[in-house]
């Protein structure tokens, strides 16, 4: 049995190109067909033009045994092209001037003009007014006879003439810019679009209802961000199991000792004995511990945002730390009959945390082993650094009561100080580890900071 090929799936970049240079191609064959006919058009003009130009320089050789000419041709107006330029004719034959088409010669050094070749020359006007002009020079000589041919034009009216057909050449693209930019517009919102049903999609996302995005999208380029918007919400709902499971905890945690309180307190009414009275405390004073505790996690919470904007920060010894503690806790380890000692590396070993949140998860782990472990049992506090990274200890050699599952799943009396600690390791950037120790001790926490 075959099984069905997946359907390939087109990639963004494919799906965005072919529209572009659909458009693209659009727009070229319509400036090429209105290019064509705006140069079809211009060149009748200009050959027509220039055409008339050399018809009114032919006019002028016609009068050359004529005598000398110093009156414009006679054009007929009619035939003038709009392109026509003035051409002004100045012709020599064996030096003597026998046209002047524009009667230029009086304002015109003729020692500027060249034998042969292109010039811009100055002219002067009836008024004294200079005027540049462009000049091109021939000089025929033959049998002994000269014939010297000079056409000049203004340079004012080439540069009209110039202005004039940039301006029909560029008013076709100022058209069409318009154009372009509109189907450009249309073209990338029309291939944008599947973006956008994405982000409608992301959108309607209830990632703390279960909810996930399809992974079998039409295009490729959406798989990475498919799958980075999966693991955040896969993330989003582990973090909101473990906050209904540690809601649970602490219901659990509470419930007993407020239940205790309330049997006892009824108990104690009808027989006020010292006894109840002193459980009745009892379980008041495990109420308050777990109401501190959850204190503390509050505390964690606010100092964890407070590192992630990069505050309060340092470079902190575990070993001062551990022996801080040690000092805090001797009047409580000598009430309850526990040995209590600290075992440091030689060398400083100092990790970058908050100190306050490692005084915290610290200060849960050994009051968790003076609270829930036998009179008697010794207590190691142990800063060390080994191939796998560094970290402090809390090992001892009691038989903790009730505790036989790891750290991540107690939920006896001390499940919600090491849940606690686990919530701080995080912030720390480090891991909460659970093993037997090393002989005699039978059960340690270690804080484990990677390598």
């Amino acid at each position: 049995m075959k099984l069905p090929l997946p359907a390939t799936r087109r990639t963004l970049s494919r799906h965005l190109l072919i529209w572009t240079l659909g458009a693209q191609l659009a727009v070229w064959v319509v400036m090429v067909a209105v290019g064509w006919s705006t140069s079809l058009r211009e060149t009748r003009k200009f050959t027509d033009g220039h055409l008339v130009a050399v018809a009114q320089l032919w006019l002028g050789t016609a009068s050359w045994n004529q005598g000398p000419v110093s009156a414009p041709l006679p054009v007929p107006r009619e035939d003038v092209h709009e392109y026509a330029q003035d051409v002004a004719l100045l012709v020599w034959d064996n030096g003597r001037l026998v046209t002047d088409s524009d009667q230029l010669v009086a304002g015109l050094d003729l020692a500027t003009l060249p034998e042969k070749g292109l010039v811009t020359v100055v002219v002067r006007d009836a008024h004294g007014e200079p005027h540049n002009w462009r000049a091109y020079v021939e000089t025929y000589r033959a049998d002994g006879h000269e014939r010297r041919v000079a056409a000049l034009l203004d340079l004012k009216k080439r540069y009209v003439l110039a202005s004039d057909i940039a301006e029909h050449l560029a008013s076709p693209s100022l058209i069409l810019l318009p154009l372009v930019a509109l189907v450009m517009w249309w073209t990338i919102r029309r291939g944008l679009r599947p973006l956008d049903q994405l982000s409608d999609e992301v959108a309607a996302l209830d990632g703390f209802a279960g909810q996930r995005l399809d992974t079998q999208h039409r295009f490729h380029e959406f798989s990475s961000t498919v799958t980075a918007i999966n693991t955040m919400v896969d993330g989003l709902q582990a973090q909101a199991q473990r906050e209904r499971q540690f809601a649970s905890d602490v219901a659990h945690e509470l419930r007993t000792p407020l239940t205790a309180i309330t049997l006892q307190a009824r108990a104690a009414q009808a027989d006020p004995s010292p006894q109840r009275l002193a459980r009745l405390e009892q379980e008041a004073l495990r109420a308050g511990r777990i109401l501190t505790q959850l204190l503390d996690l509050a505390r964690a919470q606010r100092a964890g945002q407070q590192a992630q904007a990069g505050d309060a920060v340092q470079d902190t010894a575990l070993g001062e730390m551990a022996a801080h503690l040690i000092s805090a806790h001797a009047q409580l380890a000598y009430e309850s009959d526990h040995e209590m000692s600290l075992v440091q590396e030689q060398g400083e070993v100092s990790v970058q945390v908050q100190p306050m949140l490692l005084e915290l998860a610290l200060r849960n782990l050994i009051e968790n082993a003076l609270r829930h472990t036998p009179p008697g049992t010794q207590v190691e506090v142990s800063v060390w650094r080994d191939a796998r990274g560094q970290g402090v200890s809390v090992s001892d050699d009691g038989q903790r009561a009730g505790v036989t599952a790891p750290a991540a799943q107690a939920s006896s009396g001390l499940g919600l100080g090491l849940r606690l600690v686990e919530r701080i390791a995080e912030e720390l950037g480090a891991r909460l580890e659970r093993d037997n120790g090393v002989a005699p001790m039978t059960t340690r926490f270690s804080l484990r900071w990677p390598a």
